[in-house]
């Protein structure tokens, strides 16, 4: 049986396996970028990454024959500044100096400030279990950032939690632009990318560094972002979105930042130490129920929480 009579006859299992493929896509890709991060600056990596990803995209907007115009120029590019020059420039920062597995675990508190962010700039109430899920979240997050302890990897943590606040302000604006301007989801990643990439391209340029070092793990590491990590991964996560409702799909990619953890440990020898390890579990075990709850209550997440 091929691939494709096997999606068209179980097209929720294979959805399923392709959020699985996608969670070991981007868990890994914690990993492939802090090897990177061995040879390059965070924000020339970060440019270098974006601008093939950004290419990748219109290629596969060209080849679906998808309108290419932007609307709404103005706002795509605000959109751009929040969820790639400034999620995606605070990842690179942020991974530089930290652990790759905990700055996953960190960055992806993002639903946390989802819902922070959502009551004070929406109006929108808090749910009994976001309530559940927020003190969870946020109890997991003092217990992996450790405040007591003070030492230099703190401004990782912050810079990552600093990541995570970014990306979901871009989910929010994101939101509340599909609202006004009706945009293709593909077209609107492509145009927030490329503007979002000429913010990163600017800081690179600006910001003083060591030259960059062009090899093979390097060149492997960016053709991993801009293939499997981006256009393969924009694919599963579309087609997941498409087959299931969002909040399953949503649900399905918490495995992200654990295969992180995991990959991180076994590759770099990241491994957490008892508190941290159990403050990650806390903050798994929030995001579980932010997703539990959109689905619960037949809410539509935004395609946008998928970012990895």
């Amino acid at each position: 049986m091929s691939i494709s009579s096997l999606a068209a006859r179980h097209p929720r299992l294979a959805a399923a396996a392709a959020l699985c493929l996608l969670s070991l896509i981007w868990g890994y890709n914690w990993v492939v970028m802090k090897l990177a991060l061995r040879s390059a600056s965070p924000f020339d990596f970060a440019a270098l990454r974006t601008v093939l990803g950004t290419l990748c995209l219109f290629i596969i907007l060209l080849a679906l024959r998808r309108r290419l115009r932007p609307q709404a120029p103005g706002r795509l590019a605000l959109l751009g500044l929040l969820q790639t020059t400034g999620f995606v420039g605070l990842t690179m920062w942020a991974l530089e100096r930290g652990a790759a597995g905990k700055m996953a675990v960190l960055v992806y508190t993002m639903p946390f400030w989802v819902i922070v962010l959502a009551r004070t700039t929406l109006g929108e109430v808090m749910t009994g279990m976001q309530r559940i899920a927020v003190v969870l979240g946020l109890s997991g997050l003092v217990l992996v950032i450790a405040p007591w302890h003070a030492t230099g990897g703190l401004g990782s943590d912050l810079i990552a939690v600093a990541a995570g606040i970014f990306w979901a302000a871009g989910t929010l604006y994101a939101k509340i632009l599909r609202r006004h301007v009706h945009l293709d989801l593909l077209a609107l990643t492509a145009w927030q990318m490329l503007f979002g990439a000429v913010g990163l391209t600017i800081i690179a340029l600006v910001l003083p560094h060591a030259p960059l070092h062009w090899n093979w793990v390097f060149v492997g590491a960016l053709a991993y972002n801009a293939l499997p990590a981006n256009a393969l991964a924009w694919f599963l996560w579309l087609y997941a979105l498409d087959t299931l409702p969002a909040g399953v799909a949503s649900l399905g990619t918490l495995a992200s930042p654990a295969v992180g953890v995991l990959a991180a440990a076994l590759q770099l020898g990241e491994a957490p130490d008892t508190p941290e390890m159990l403050g990650m579990l806390l903050i798994g075990s929030a995001l579980t129920f932010i997703s539990l709850e959109a689905i619960r209550r037949h809410r539509r997440t935004s395609p946008a929480m998928g970012q990895e």
